[in-house]
């Protein structure tokens, strides 16, 4: 379960630009950015979480800019019999819209899709035992995805290879959350 809290955090790092080439905007407002996200679908080719796919549930974050452009990134992820709790900071790459951590693992992640106000697709990269995992992950201000925004998290996965078996809409919970700031 430890890879799904590493894993998770690869979609949140780029939360705050917006790659150009993607969406053809240059930037995200920050202010929208910050607070509370819920990963509520994903996709991957993750072999240990393709395994466990069926009991994955929705997690939560909260995002934090810093005033140097890193983001502080908090993270509830529920795990059989546990709730993980997670903090990591995220750097810019240096790539418009792309963010790393090294906390864990070295991650890559960047936004694909977002309409800057209530969701996020993002595409994160993991190097783990010398293979490149790769993820797509929808993040939501809130635990309802309507019929339009699955569709289009679906076609963007596909888009990006994942088979319908590698994608996973998540149940909401409410066992492991956040705690209020």
């Amino acid at each position: 379960m430890r890879t799904i809290g590493l894993s998770l955090g690869l979609a949140l790092l780029c939360l705050l630009r917006v790659g150009a080439e993607d969406l053809g905007a240059a930037e995200l407002d920050m202010s929208k950015i910050a607070g509370k996200w819920h990963i509520t679908a994903m996709a991957t080719d993750n072999e240990s979480y393709l395994q466990k796919k069926d009991q994955l549930k929705m997690a939560m974050t909260s995002i934090e800019v810093l005033g140097n452009g890193d983001l502080n990134v908090s993270f509830a992820i529920p795990t059989p019999g546990q709730c993980m709790r997670l903090l990591s900071i995220y750097k810019p790459t240096g790539v418009l819209g792309q963010y790393y951590s090294s906390d864990r693992g070295y991650k890559t992640a960047q936004v694909v899709d977002t309409d800057g106000k209530t969701y996020a697709v993002v595409f994160a990269t993991r190097v783990k035992d010398g293979k490149t995992l790769h993820a797509l992950r929808l993040y939501t201000k809130t635990r309802e995805v309507g019929p339009r925004l699955a569709v289009l998290f679906r076609k963007l996965a596909r888009q990006r290879s994942f088979t319908t078996d590698q994608i996973a809409m998540l149940p909401a919970q409410d066992e492991c959350v956040l705690d209020e700031v």
